[in-house]
């Protein structure tokens, strides 16, 4: 009995958890670099005494699913989506080196580029500032060019690079915030073999079809594990009832 009610209470539980890491991978399908989350089931003796005969069920996040999205041509200058794996430095809210794959961007009123999201985008040398009433191209290697719009142009401006990096992917951590980190938590070098494509954007990889397929199974999995805690409380009602008679 004891069994019964650990492995069903706790498992119904953690699948509330896992439900709601479903919701949200369908939550991003169209956000672009989005990357899927993998969560697994697992069982737990729990440890002490009297307790040998009980287990608990915990949902952990195994991990996250790499596999690149499918590139979208916008042509806007200031999207970029990453040929191959790598990764696109970003400053968090805290100030702190973090990574995506979400290349769309945009200028903040004093001309520093930044995310879609607000986020400060790196280069090699730090925050990258554009140079106002100007054209930009951003080259495959990252780099970032200006020409004046103005009547007075003096010729392609380099302003920086970006800062495009590739750790192995198991040391990649998602955070709350939905950006990755290294898992030491130290910044990655820069990568010259990561390259970019101007002009598109990669879609986040979610399958759709899948993950409602998910959310079907984990309802009926919620629900019977529903149904073992009903026939348990009717069981030990049972049981009760039948120690009241012999009494």
């Amino acid at each position: 009995m004891d069994r019964l009610i650990y492995t069903a209470a706790t498992g119904a539980s953690h699948i509330l958890h896992q439900q709601a890491t479903v919701s949200n991978n369908l939550a991003n399908v169209n956000t672009p670099g989005f990357r899927a989350s993998i969560d697994a089931f697992r069982s737990v003796p729990l440890q002490g005494e009297g307790l040998a005969t009980r287990t608990f069920v915990v949902n952990s996040t195994a991990g996250t699913d790499f596999t690149p999205g499918v590139m979208q041509q916008t042509g806007r200058a200031l999207d970029v989506a990453l040929d191959g794996k790598g990764w696109i430095a970003v400053q968090d809210a805290n100030g702190n080196e973090a990574y995506t794959r979400n290349g769309s961007m945009q200028m903040s009123p004093n001309g520093v580029l930044q995310t879609r999201t607000g986020l400060t985008v790196l280069g090699d040398a730090g925050p990258l500032t554009i140079p106002p009433d100007t054209s930009i191209t951003i080259a495959k290697d990252g780099t970032i060019s200006t020409v004046p719009t103005t009547n007075q142009k003096n010729g392609v401006i380099a302003v920086g690079r970006l800062k495009l990096t590739n750790p192995p992917e198991e040391q990649m951590v998602r955070g709350e915030d939905g950006l990755f980190r290294t898992r030491d938590g130290n910044p990655a070098e820069a990568d010259a073999n990561v390259t970019v494509v101007s002009g598109s954007l990669e879609g986040s990889n979610v399958n759709t079809v899948e993950a409602m397929v998910n959310m079907i199974t984990l309802a009926r999995q919620f629900d019977t594990h529903m149904k073992l805690l009903q026939n348990a409380n009717d069981n030990a009602k049972k049981a009760s009832s039948l120690l009241n008679i012999n009494g």
